[in-house]
């Protein structure tokens, strides 16, 4: 048989596996600095929860997207497409949690879509999410974290920001009623991806003309948010996008200079799924061939009550893709590491000698890898070389005499004998 992977679906060599896991612990470094803790939830929930019309939605992208299965119940089941629907069934589950709920999770999710650079149909995404709080000091929190990871991270990137109930408003401003809107906030969001005249080829099958050219002169009003404020005060639109503005306003007002150097506010911004009820907002690269959003969320207040069918339970949250961050640190020469092991120990007719040393160094904390073939030192040094191992550690009989041994840095090739007291201090 011809072995293949399913489509979408990858494996990780260790130089990439070491690469993610650099991002997964930078990224959680963040978090935690923020006062979140950890949450794990099933990679396969019920399809009724990730369907649910205050969740994705029947006709939302993520749901034409989903994995289906059935179990031997015949219950059906769906892969999850976020981590956002599992936390807001967690929370609507377990009626003791303490408000403000702050967890991050980082897992799989699967979508079923089209692939490209930078997406695929298994990803990792790495969520932050708040639930028990309306105010905006929590959005904009959010906000700040992904700003504190871009710089933990070295990305050169910024946040797109919007807010969903001024983004229905100016839709029904522009013209567009009742079923038509949810339609027309799927295609807004691809207004990015597809260019104006996608976005104008999709509204004409269901909008007239005119009404396509109001849409278009609304959605591009920019700038400062300032100046964007200025020309929505000119527009007569209704209270619902008047309390998106000054949520908006509240949220820019957290922000210092530098910070909203990487901070805009784009009315065009719509984000797919349709549980968003506030704040919205997206991360990308500045140059970067990766085009696609390196995190994105925004505020859910519905979801977590209608689960129950009780009271408002206010949310928001932001998730980071795993599988983009990774793709563009590659992209911009990142170098990949093939082993973790800081010290290549080679044994020169000293194997139990070098045995026991190398168990001094490991319980010493120093990652220690050593040949188990018996290779000669040649072959031995080309495979530290290849692995990328920083320094190479020569065990030998004189060695073992002096108690001094020759230590390698495999950067710069110089050496230096070292009794094991100094070696230690040295590599820790």
């Amino acid at each position: 048989m011809e072995l293949q992977l399913a489509k979408g679906m990858r494996d990780f060599p260790p130089e990439e596996k070491i690469l993610r896991d650099e991002i997964v612990k930078k990224l959680t470094e963040t978090f935690e600095l923020y006062g979140y803790s950890p949450l794990e939830t099933p990679i396969v929930e019920r399809y009724d929860v990730l369907s649910a019309k205050f969740a994705a939605g029947e006709t939302s992208d993520a749901m034409r997207e989903t994995f289906k299965l059935t179990d031997q119940g015949k219950r059906d089941l769906g892969l999850r497409f976020d981590l956002t629907v599992p936390f807001a069934r967690f929370v609507a589950m377990n009626k003791t949690i303490k408000f403000p709920f702050k967890r991050y999770q980082i897992g799989e999710v699967f979508r079923d879509g089209p692939i490209k650079l930078g997406r695929y149909r298994e990803f990792w995404q790495c969520d932050v999410d708040i639930a028990g709080t309306k105010a905006m000091m929590a959005d904009a929190e959010l906000i700040k974290i992904a700003l504190d990871a871009f710089k933990k991270l070295e990305l050169d990137a910024y946040l797109k920001v919007n807010n969903r109930k001024l983004l229905m408003s100016l839709l029904r401003y522009a013209g567009i009623k009742g079923k038509q809107i949810e339609k027309a906030v799927i295609i807004i969001d691809k207004l990015d991806k597809i260019g104006e005249s996608g976005v104008k080829k999709e509204f004409k099958e269901f909008l007239k003309d005119t009404t396509i050219k109001e849409i278009l002169k609304v959605f591009k009003i920019s700038g400062t948010p300032e100046e964007v404020f200025d020309k929505l005060a000119k527009l007569d639109i209704d209270i619902d996008g008047l309390q998106g503005i000054e949520e908006l306003k509240e949220i820019f007002d957290c922000f210092n200079r530098k910070q909203l150097e990487n901070v805009q506010l784009d009315l065009s911004l719509a984000r797919g799924l349709s549980y968003y009820t506030g704040t919205i907002f997206e991360g990308y690269l500045k140059s970067s061939d990766v085009t696609s959003s390196i995190c994105g969320g925004g505020r859910y207040d519905d979801m977590i009550g209608e689960y129950v069918g009780r009271g408002e339970v206010p949310a928001v949250g932001i998730s980071f893709g795993l599988d983009v961050i990774a793709e563009s640190i590659k992209e911009a020469g990142y170098e990949g590491k093939k082993s973790l092991a800081k010290l290549y120990l080679i044994p020169i007719k000293t194997r139990k000698a070098a045995m026991r040393i190398a168990d001094k160094l490991r319980a010493a904390g120093i990652a220690t890898d050593m040949d188990l073939a018996s290779r000669g030192v040649t072959k031995n040094l080309d495979y530290a070389n290849k692995m990328k191992i920083p320094h190479v550690l020569f065990v030998g009989v004189k060695e073992l005499k002096r108690n001094k041994f020759k230590l390698r840095n495999m950067k710069n090739g110089t050496e230096k004998y070292m009794d094991m007291e100094d070696l230690i201090k040295k590599l820790k």
